[in-house]
């Protein structure tokens, strides 16, 4: 039997309070925060998995599933922000790419491993894919970010090549953000911490340093 429509608006409701209000200090506010090493995602997961065993239990068995797979899509989601939209107190080095590799995947692990089988591995690995390209971005060299973003962005805007002297197109803020994204590219560029990033950004778009 299917879900109401009520029961997946309850659940939504429940999962972003979860994360994004409850969960805020130890995740969106805390985690990379100035340092990645220093500042990683155990005490987020500590949280997380408190409030996934209280919600467990005051849930049907029927509606633990739901819950929690909407639980597992706001994490993600706030994870996307973290790297994507987490201020200036955040800068990633590319060697940064393993630990927070390491991390994400340790978030994967808390939904496949909650409960006896809720969400199925294939479920979990699914709703990742997005979240894994952007990691995968933040592994690339930046002159290969800046070369797909340049092509990218040109495809996207229709200009085709851009010539010498010509700048380049802002790409516009989607709300889907994904490796084959030139916003999202972009994004990771302003996160980046290395002198070529740098120079880039401000010679394209009279961005600031990043420090």
């Amino acid at each position: 039997m299917p879900f109401s429509p009520a029961c997946q608006h309850v659940s939504e409701v429940a999962a972003y309070r979860l994360v994004f209000l409850d969960s805020n200090s130890v995740f969106y506010e805390s985690l990379y925060v100035y340092d990645v090493a220093n500042a990683r995602v155990r005490p987020a997961l500590r949280i997380l998995k408190q409030n996934l065993t209280l919600m467990s239990a005051i849930l049907t068995d029927r509606a633990q599933a739901l819950a929690i797979k909407e639980v597992m899509k706001a994490a993600f989601e706030a994870y996307l922000m973290v790297l994507l939209a987490g201020g200036c107190s955040r800068i990633f080095y590319r060697s940064d790419h393993e630990m927070v590799e390491e991390d994400f995947d340790s978030l994967k692990r808390v939904f496949c491993t909650c409960g006896e089988g809720l969400i199925a591995e294939d479920v979990v690995d699914r709703e990742a894919e997005t979240v894994e390209g952007v990691v995968a971005l933040m592994g690339q060299q930046t002159e290969q970010l800046i070369e797909d973003f340049s092509i990218l962005s040109c495809e996207t805007s229709g200009l085709g090549v851009v010539g010498t002297g010509q700048k380049l197109p802002m790409p516009p803020t989607t709300g889907r953000w994904n490796r084959a994204d030139p916003n999202t590219i972009l994004r990771v560029l302003c996160h980046r911490n290395d002198r070529a990033a740098n120079q880039f950004l401000k010679k394209s778009f009279q961005l600031a340093k990043r420090r």
